[in-house]
């Protein structure tokens, strides 16, 4: 009986994992670029009581076992990379990428991290960076007397400058992909960094090797689906209670035991 009480005091916690991973969806319903994460269990180890296949007699074995789970743990969490909405911003400094990749902006550390939230910003000095202040990749600087930015499908930055009719390349945006981008760490500020699970990053132009092309003037909006994750909620909190109600009657059957 002891057991039971401890099986559903994990499934209590596992469905708690479960509540702050949507709560965490919910509260980014409204950041740009930002995937979803889901949160993953797997069953604890078995008290194995009979032997499956186990010998009754000579020529005669046990067709089942008994097996008795513990509980369950919360294993990882996965985010989810399908492509967010794009949302038109009529902004020329803002793009989306349609399609896999990520933008690559440098770090105050000098190491790269990567990023699909693509509402930049120009300095003082003309560089392209994120709303924290990161620089993007690509060498992007944009003269002082610029009038008008375009930024093309391939990544190409070109800027009218002055009087002058001839648009000039003022650098280029490049994205990079990765093998299993499941394997990224989230860094906050709409930040991954590599690791050793992600594989290395590839870089390259948007819209050569399987990366998506970007899109000036839009904005990808999250793919957090929010009538997905009130569903996911009332599931999870209908699996805590029915946790909750076994520990009570486990609680009450001991108090009988004891009783006797």
């Amino acid at each position: 009986m002891i057991n039971s009480l401890n099986i559903a005091s994990t499934g209590m916690r596992a469905q708690q994992t479960q509540l702050d991973v949507i709560s965490h969806n919910l509260a980014n319903v409204s950041t740009t670029g930002f995937k979803r994460s889901t949160a993953l269990f797997e069953d604890l180890i078995y008290q194995n009581l009979r032997q499956v296949g186990g010998q009754t007699a000579e020529q005669s074995e046990l067709p089942t076992g008994l097996q008795l789970g513990l509980g369950v743990r919360t294993v990882a969490t996965a985010r989810t990379y399908t492509q967010g909405a794009l949302q038109q911003s009529n902004n020329q400094l803002d793009v989306a990428i349609n399609g896999d990749g990520f933008f690559q902006v440098e770090m105050p550390d000098g190491s790269t991290a990567y990023t699909r939230d693509g509402s930049f910003k120009i300095t003082a000095e003309g560089r392209l960076v994120t709303n924290s202040g990161m620089p993007v990749l690509g060498g992007v600087t944009i003269p002082a007397d610029t009038r008008s930015i375009t930024i093309g499908t391939d990544g190409t930055v070109s800027v009218l400058v002055g009087n002058n009719p001839q648009p000039q390349q003022a650098g280029t945006i490049t994205l990079a992909t990765f093998i299993n981008p499941a394997g990224l760490e989230p860094r906050g500020q709409n930040l991954f960094t590599e690791t050793a699970a992600s594989g290395e990053a590839a870089a390259g132009a948007p819209g050569s090797e399987g990366r998506g092309p970007v899109m000036q003037g839009f904005l990808e909006s999250s793919n957090v689906n929010v009538v997905q994750e009130l569903v996911a909620m009332i599931q999870t909190q209908r699996a805590y209670e029915l946790n909750s109600r076994a520990v009570q009657t486990s609680d009450q059957m001991l108090q009988r035991l004891a009783q006797i």
